[in-house]
């Protein structure tokens, strides 16, 4: 464990990473206590310009929301749509890829047809599709971004199985007749954990991201206030208040990128090999 956080520290972008996005996470906790109220809520004048009030340090929107309120109350939709809906999808993509893998054979092509159908379609436009015939609310879009993001996670699961399925020690466990389920659970999963838990990393950025374009289309629950919504909700003020859209797009830009350098640093750590081959 000491190895890896050495590993994870000499890549100063991943460490970066990680202090941005404990920010965004402290925020995201801290937001009930540091805004009781509604982010909905209309509390001072409308169009209040950024650092002109130290009440307001963000401003405010055409309607005289607080966006410092929105910002954090949305750092709860987009962190907690991005690890549960790619927690559902490498629920399913990890399911179908380790059965695919370890079998073979017609059941394996029948599970990569089903994959590779879903790969067809283009992701957001599923996405947008899926929440508009369900509706929108906020287990709609979980739901959308995890049908539409678990094809790559099963396929790399796949790739993983095929390759430590011929190992020497998993060889020697169905020698001495250990079942398919306990081989795959305690001998081929566990090494394959790495790989999945950096594409877990990246499969959150996309997930925040796609949440953030539902909700610029409308797409987004109504009820919850979202950084894709604050950024939709301005894009008919964005020559007269620029600060209505900028503040959540930086938002959604920092969060992503910290996310993605998270993974790139995961990547570093957990497989020193490729990186030293690499270099």
């Amino acid at each position: 464990m000491k190895a890896f956080f050495r590993r994870y520290a000499r890549n100063y972008g991943a460490v970066v990473g990680l202090v941005i996005i404990l920010v965004v996470i402290a925020a995201a906790i801290a937001a009930p206590y540091l805004y009781e109220d509604s982010p909905w809520m209309m509390v001072a004048s409308p169009l209040i310009k950024p650092f002109a009030d130290p009440a307001y340090p963000f401003g405010t929107d055409m309607l005289g929301r607080d966006i410092t309120a929105g910002l954090v109350w949305g750092a709860r939709v987009s962190l907690m749509i991005g690890l549960l809906s790619t927690g559902v999808a490498l629920l399913f993509g990890v399911a179908v890829g380790a059965t695919a893998g370890y079998c073979g054979g017609r059941v394996d092509d029948v599970l990569m047809r089903f994959t590779e159908f879903f790969q067809t379609i283009p992701q957001l436009a599923m996405a947008v599709v899926i929440v508009a015939v369900l509706g929108p609310s906020i287990y709609s879009i979980m739901g959308a971004i995890a049908v539409v993001s678990w094809p790559p996670a099963a396929r790399l699961v796949r790739s993983e199985f095929m390759t430590l399925k011929q190992r020497e020690f998993v060889q020697a466990a169905i020698v001495i007749g250990q079942k398919p389920a306990r081989i795959v659970a305690t001998q081929i999963l566990p090494n394959a954990m790495s790989p999945i838990i950096v594409s877990a990393s990246f499969m959150v950025a996309t997930a925040i991201l796609t949440e953030s374009s539902l909700s610029f289309l409308g797409l987004g629950d109504r009820n919850l206030m979202s950084w894709g919504f604050m950024i939709g909700a301005a894009r008919t003020m964005i020559r007269d208040a620029w600060w209505m859209s900028v503040w959540p797009g930086l938002a959604i830009l920092l969060t992503v990128l910290a996310i993605n350098l998270i993974g790139e640093g995961l990547n570093d750590a957990l497989n020193p090999q490729l990186r030293r081959r690499g270099e």
